[in-house]
């Protein structure tokens, strides 16, 4: 029998997991979510883990879990359309400047990011004055279908939403300027539906609690409660998912479209064009699709479509590659690929074992910050994307290698 390019874990109960972790740690707990989840009565075939997989909430980040007739709101989390967009530009790195602080300073200046004030009035991340065509957006894209949703679910209807269009948001979210193999130069972020999306994710998933609680559901972790399909909550978590990868799609193109007039605007670099190629792909989302010749619904958390031809992004850590790669279609993996490098360890164990020395040694060449509140992501904190990139060379094919040049973090 052929040597598979994956491993796999066989519950007692329950169907398989083909996990693409040859020479990637798996821990032992998102073994277990892993394990949890492929007991469920409604999984089809089998749950594919990608080779940056690592406890989350509920379902592990990097899972790919096919279901016939039901939907799990904590499978595809609470950053409901997360991922990321690239652009390659005419730019060459020889049209940058020796110093890239004022780069940095403009794409900073052009896009809000991080937090403060708990997310309230004078927050940082959010806009005070909404830009024009942001606006525009809001109203003619978006606006309409979200308040048919609040017409049913109210308890919705809090918080920002409009003010959040076109910001980065906090955590591992990012924007970056990259060079690839040719000295090309790119733009890329990592962002999603911010504080809305997150909203409707918490919602539901809590909702879908009730409902186990309610019917007298047993479930290996409650945080894998679902909605059967035909309730009138599954209706609705699609149409509010649906809406939040829209929004989330919609905020990545705005801000890119806003880096791009910063970068312009800097003054300093050379007239360039930016739409040489565009990439904008979700890597927490739900999504129907036909496989081994069933429609069946696919949450891909942390991971990433990867049709035969499917262009996609897999991200390192600040200070490290990134990818550009084209789907292969591997049907094992549900047309799926890993999203990054994924943790290696928590947010509080990176800021206990390294040092901002440490973080400004790993982040040496790279134009970003170097303080205390970035340790959480510096690059240690993430498994070696060059492993995870050779444990999954059947899912995709690299068309380029990127390497950061600034990097902003939320």
């Amino acid at each position: 029998m052929a040597e598979t390019t994956y491993n796999i874990i066989t519950p007692e109960n329950g169907l398989p997991i083909k996990a693409w972790t040859k020479g990637v740690p798996l821990e032992d707990e998102a073994r277990r979510q892993l394990v949890n989840a492929a007991q469920l009565p409604f999984i089809y075939k089998w749950i594919a883990a990608m080779p940056d997989v690592h406890w989350g909430v509920g379902a592990t980040i990097g899972s790919v879990i096919p279901t016939k007739g039901a939907i799990i709101p904590a499978a595809v989390g609470v950053d409901i359309g997360c991922g990321m967009m690239a652009v390659q530009t005419s730019l060459n790195a020889r049209d940058l400047p020796d110093n890239l602080k004022a780069i940095r300073a403009a794409i900073e200046n052009a896009v809000p990011h991080g937090r403060t004030n708990h997310g309230k009035a004078g927050d940082r991340g959010a806009w005070h004055n909404i830009p024009e065509r942001n606006e525009q957006v809001w109203t003619a894209e978006l606006e309409p279908r979200y308040n048919a949703i609040l017409a049913k679910h109210p308890k919705l209807a809090r918080g920002n939403h409009a003010n959040h269009l076109g910001t980065l948001g906090t955590g591992n979210h990012f924007i970056e300027v990259c060079l690839d193999e040719a000295e090309t130069v790119w733009f890329m972020l990592h962002s999603g539906s911010r504080g809305v999306g997150n909203r409707m994710g918490t919602y539901f998933i809590e909702l879908a609690r009730q409902d186990m609680r309610r019917h007298f559901i047993n479930l290996p972790d409650i945080d894998l409660a679902y909605f059967p399909e035909g309730t009138d909550h599954f209706a609705d978590y699609v149409e509010a998912v649906e809406w939040a990868q829209e929004f989330a799609r919609w905020n990545r193109h705005l801000m890119m479209q806003q880096i791009v007039g910063a970068v312009r605007r800097s003054g300093e670099v050379p007239e360039f064009t930016a739409e040489v190629q565009a990439i904008n792909c979700h890597h927490n989302y739900v999504a129907r699709e036909s496989h081994y010749g069933q429609n069946v619904l696919i949450t891909r958390k942390g991971a990433v479509r990867a049709r035969e031809g499917d262009m996609g992004i897999i991200p390192g850590s600040m200070g490290a590659r990134s990818y550009i790669v084209r789907g292969k279609g591997n049907p094992e993996s549900f047309h799926s690929c890993s999203h990054g490098a994924g943790r290696a360890m928590s947010r509080n164990e990176a800021k206990r074992r390294f040092t901002v020395a440490d973080h400004a040694r790993m982040t040496e060449g790279v134009e970003c910050r170097k303080d205390a509140d970035v340790i959480d992501e510096t690059p240690a904190a993430y498994k070696s994307i060059d492993a995870v990139m050779a444990a999954q060379t059947d899912l995709v094919e690299i068309v380029h290698t990127l390497r950061q040049v600034v990097c902003v973090k939320g």
